[in-house]
């Protein structure tokens, strides 16, 4: 597999938009004249469930069970569930066994794995835990069904596209740098969300064929094209929030405002609370120890009747379910149970918040109100992933 660079840096993304737009006609024609011919697209392995003892199966046409050699076993009726089960040192399906099964459709077939349909084969792999079930499916058509889970297939198509291309970079990152022998991908909110055919519309189709095969490299590879629904008005440097830098991921002004999640508000009693941050009584005081530049929670200070503690911003984040580490929390007074003392412990907290997700890299919101704005899928992406370029991948 390689990658062929594509020229969509002739234009300096957003500087200025109505420039750009007006020169994007020649951009197009060159694009399409220089851009590489379709390749065969690449099968991923992705896991759709791990560990388990049993799984329902089955396929929507007549199918073809085949062991590990890829020799075939017998056929599987069509719209007909069956039971796959580990047999500790191998795997049974129905009347057939072997330590490896697969389940090929015939035609146009779907397969179904648990309580879902999805595109492509079955394999039915035996682990020291249980059962691995991994769905073989072509890279293009994974998209089909990760655009809708992780954006609505009802927005701008030019953001849809976007996402199309920050998916799939990710997908070949994750493939590339966490992959197993097993499978390439998981199927969560990790790796990223992988439902199925359920998730598919003509809007995600469209999207990933129209970038079919686009990625975002830097230093011709694939980057870690992580994003994030809302930033709450710049995205982040990776290494303010996680470890390690990366030159692509650079906080940008982002173009999320107006968006639902722009900015929130949450409040909670002072019990409410302190359930939920153990380790220090009732919790007096919640003071920022570090920010980013953009004010992201990196520590928080936690001041209690009992003791004190200091937190990471991302796991305060977690305990408190809140929608992003850009917060600022304000505490709220009333009386105490006696008529002539006002207690030292506030009555609540009041946290007033802007964003939602880690603020890396693309912002989902970001894109649809730049594609609302008539900016094209390459300007967004090549804002939002500083550094980058397009590339194409060609299977070899």
């Amino acid at each position: 597999m390689k990658l062929t660079p594509t020229p969509t840096r002739l234009l300096s993304p957003l500087k200025p938009l109505w420039e750009s737009r007006r020169q994007w006609w020649l951009v197009a024609l060159i694009w399409l004249m220089m851009v590489a011919p379709a390749q065969a697209s690449l099968l991923l392995r992705v896991a759709i469930k791990q560990n388990v003892s049993e799984v329902t199966i089955g396929s929507s046409t007549p199918a073809t069970v085949k062991d590990s050699a890829g020799r075939s076993l017998g056929q599987l009726e069509g719209m007909q569930a069956s039971l796959a089960r580990s047999t500790g040192s191998g795997v049974a399906v129905g009347g057939w066994q072997g330590n490896q099964i697969a389940i090929e459709p015939s035609g146009d077939g779907f397969v179904y794995i648990g309580d879902r349909w999805y595109r492509g084969n079955t394999v039915l792999v035996p682990t020291s835990s249980g059962l691995t079930v991994i769905n073989q499916v072509d890279m293009e058509e994974y998209l089909y069904s990760v655009l809708g889970a992780e954006m609505s297939p009802s927005w701008p198509q030019e953001a849809l596209k976007a996402q199309a291309v920050a998916a799939r970079t990710y997908a070949l990152y994750q493939r590339q740098k966490r992959g197993n022998s097993l499978y390439d991908l998981g199927n969560d909110t990790y790796w990223q969300v992988y439902q199925g055919v359920e998730k598919e519309a003509n809007t995600t189709h469209d999207a990933v064929q129209a970038t079919a095969g686009q990625v975002l490299v830097y230093n011709d590879q694939p980057i870690e094209a992580v994003f994030h629904s809302s930033s709450g008005g710049h995205t982040e440097n990776v290494e303010d929030v996680w470890m390690d830098p990366r030159p692509y991921l650079r906080g940008v002004p982002d173009h999320d405002a107006g968006s639902p999640v722009y900015q929130w508000t949450e409040t909670f009693t002072s019990s409410q609370l302190s359930s939920r941050i153990s380790g220090v009584g009732n919790v007096l005081s919640m003071k920022p120890q570090r920010t980013t530049p953009h004010g992201r929670i990196q520590s928080m200070l936690i001041v209690g009747d009992a003791g004190q503690r200091t937190i990471d911003g991302e796991e305060l984040r977690q305990a408190l379910n809140l929608r992003s580490a850009r917060f600022t929390v304000m505490p709220q007074h009333g009386p105490s149970a006696s008529k002539n003392t006002v207690s030292n412990i506030p009555a609540g907290f009041t946290i007033q918040g802007r964003g939602f997700g880690h603020g890396i890299g693309l912002s989902q919101w970001g894109a649809y109100n730049l594609a609302a704005q008539g900016v094209n899928y390459q300007q967004i992406v090549l804002h939002y992933y500083q550094n980058a370029n397009l590339a194409k991948i060609r299977v070899e």
